[in-house]
């Protein structure tokens, strides 16, 4: 049978947030060199509210290609299951032959934080110390342990739509001595706040109640929900926007408005888009999702569980 690394199993590997960081940027030089490839992502949305995607990602070195498939649903929760699931079929580059299942989930969230956290790197204030979390699940969870391991933080903020998730969080920044506050609404959450993590479920319906003009001066927003929570008229109070990838953005619906956008992921590592350039600048990192990332993570762990 085809080796499955499951969510437990991928935990068990011990991967850092220094072990992401890497494998994302050297897939990202890569990729400069003709040596990694990375297909926008393929998206049907039925009309039931269900988002289904499928991202494809290769590279030469080791010879990998991995394939995402996900589902989100919100009705999974009525069910009492997540309401994303997922599952990444790694083959051999070279043959084609199967080589393993992972995780899509753990793939996901974790992959997600590292995209985050590099481009944070190049776009946050070495010296923050308040991360304010919109949205309280998985992504604020995973968003919270990279970014405790890139910064100096002391306080955490979490505004969720239902306490559990806010409460869960917080006892999570309490574990790593950090002072926890469960916001009453986002504008609270927001304001005064280094660093902002936006990681709302996406839902039919949904009106943006997000206004960046709460940004502070130096304040560093990583967007992982398309945007979608975000006022788009109040997105021009960002100096700074740098998306995922220019060439996914260019065969899909703009997720801002594409005269805000100075560049991309691969551009900011490469060092032909510039990072901060201010201490004041209000800068932000908004992304969908790229296949690289799958595949760094993906990829990361299978060889991991191998050696």
């Amino acid at each position: 049978m085809l080796p499955h690394l499951s969510y437990e199993d991928c935990v068990q590997l011990g991967v850092t947030t220094a072990d992401v960081v890497k494998s994302i940027e050297e897939l990202i030089l890569a990729r400069a060199e003709n040596k990694m490839w990375n297909a926008p992502k393929a998206v049907i949305q039925p009309p039931d509210g269900r988002y289904m995607m499928a991202a494809l990602a290769a590279c030469t070195d080791p010879p990998l290609l991995a394939v995402k498939s996900v589902v989100l649903n919100p009705r999974n929760s009525d069910k009492g299951l997540k309401t994303i699931n997922g599952v990444v079929t790694l083959l051999n580059a070279e043959t084609g032959l199967p080589l393993a299942t992972v995780d899509g989930n753990w793939v996901t969230a974790i992959r997600t934080a590292g995209l985050s956290a590099v481009a944070a790197q190049y776009l946050a204030r070495p010296d923050s110390s308040t991360a304010a979390f919109i949205g309280c699940g998985v992504q604020a969870h995973s968003h919270l342990d990279a970014f405790a391991d890139l910064f100096p933080l002391q306080e955490a903020r979490a505004l969720g739509r239902g306490t559990a998730n806010r409460d869960a969080l917080c006892d999570a920044a309490r574990a790593k001595g950090l002072c926890a506050i469960a916001s009453t609404n986002a504008e609270e959450a927001i304001t005064g706040a280094d660093l902002i993590v936006t990681s709302v479920t996406r839902v039919v319906g949904r009106k943006p109640f997000l206004d960046a003009r709460w940004l502070k001066p130096g304040a560093f927003v990583a967007i992982t929900d398309s945007a979608v929570p975000w006022l788009p008229d109040t997105l021009s109070a960002l100096e700074r926007v740098i998306i995922d990838d220019l060439e996914q953005e260019a065969v899909s619906e703009p997720m801002v408005d594409p005269g805000l956008v100075k560049g991309d992921l691969t551009g900011l590592v490469q060092g032909t888009v510039s990072g901060r350039e201010r201490e004041d600048e209000r800068n932000a990192f908004v992304f969908r999702g790229l296949a690289l990332g799958d595949l760094a993570l993906a990829g990361l762990a299978y060889r991991r569980a191998c050696s």
